[in-house]
């Protein structure tokens, strides 16, 4: 296989030296990917991991990976691969291609930051962190403050993919806000338009339940929240144990990421709606990052995060997603939906 010039400029390879192959993975529907190996000049072997596709699409989505990868690695450098450019291919610009670190999967995620790795000989080597402390991290490093403004927004600076779906991340400074528009308003225009109940459920809950549960002087005592990256579509698939470039050891790592600035517990919901994570991360996890206040609402908020992945499978695969999202909604508007919105 041939590998694009566009893309030997971009890591200043030789092309004599350069070869590529399939891999695995990909996170999308639409992507291909190809391992990029090279000799380097002192003989050692240096490896990429390249994802292609066709189309705008493929050139949002590459877009939108690229800046969460880096976004994520500015904060927490061990917690994925770096990514190192996007664009398209000199000899077929309909081609969109992103490169980034080759990632050696290797075994499961670790349950706890006390758990040690299989291959550390040594009995006084510390063990890498587990991906609730990494995660920690990431949730405690605050936002950027974007161009043009004077303070951290909740958003991020281009649209990303969860899943195959381009999100609305329009910055605004108020999370209860950019969770109602742009993402359940957002993501109710693009599941069925036929669906009047459907739409009713959204709105109510856009509208009433989000600034009751959401509200920016309800949380933390009136102080809100402060935007922090999150990965934005962590389901166990898209986790796991590796090896990133420079790496000597697996740790757990996270990839194919749709990030954008939110309140940390966002975070929270897909990975609850497909588990594979269990009770030892959530209490090692909680132990760094304490529920936001109020807690005694916390298991609701998870729920208002978890509707949105139900309503994004709904919108992309039908089927039984829409009774999730259904049963979410119905349970908190009868909790929530009654009295004054807190705002």
């Amino acid at each position: 296989m041939k590998l694009d010039p566009a893309v030997i400029e971009l890591l200043k390879l030789d092309p004599e030296k350069t070869s590529v192959s399939s891999a695995g993975g990909g996170g999308c529907s639409s992507a291909s990917t190809s391992k990029i190996s090279t000799t380097l000049g002192d003989g050692g072997e240096m490896m990429y991991f390249m994802k292609t596709g066709k189309g705008e699409d493929a050139r949002v989505m590459f877009e939108g990976e690229h800046a969460s990868l880096a976004a994520i690695h500015a904060a927490v450098p061990n917690l994925c691969p770096n990514s190192f450019g996007h664009g398209q291919f000199s000899e077929n610009p309909s081609t969109s291609y992103l490169v980034t670190d080759f990632l050696d999967l290797s075994s499961r995620l670790s349950s706890s930051s006390t758990s040690t790795s299989t291959k550390s000989k040594s009995k006084s080597s510390i063990p890498p962190p587990s991906l609730a402390a990494k995660l920690a991290r990431l949730h405690t490093t605050p936002a950027p403050t974007p161009p043009g403004h004077k303070s951290p927004q909740f958003g991020f600076p281009v649209p990303t993919c969860c899943g195959d779906t381009p999100q609305d991340n329009t910055y605004n400074p108020s999370w209860s806000s950019f969770y109602a528009n742009s993402r359940l308003r957002f993501i109710g225009r693009r599941c069925s338009p036929d669906d009047a109940e459907l739409a009713e459920l959204i709105e109510t809950t856009a509208s009433k339940v989000v600034p009751r549960l959401l509200g920016d002087r309800h949380l933390n005592h009136g102080k809100g929240v402060t935007p922090v990256v999150i990965h934005g579509d962590l389901w166990s698939g898209n986790a796991s144990r590796g090896c990133i470039a420079g790496q000597t050891e697996p740790q757990d790592v996270v990839y194919d990421s749709s990030a954008c600035y939110a309140h940390s517990e966002y975070e929270l919901g897909i990975m609850r709606m497909f588990g594979g994570f269990g009770a030892a991360f959530l209490k090692e996890y909680h132990g760094l990052v304490p529920k936001t206040e109020p807690a005694e609402e916390y298991d609701d908020r998870i729920a208002l995060y978890e509707l949105y992945h139900h309503l994004n499978h709904y919108a992309l695969f039908g089927g039984g997603y829409r009774g999730g999202a259904v049963g979410i909604m119905r349970r908190l508007v009868g909790k929530y939906g009654k009295g004054e919105a807190e705002l």
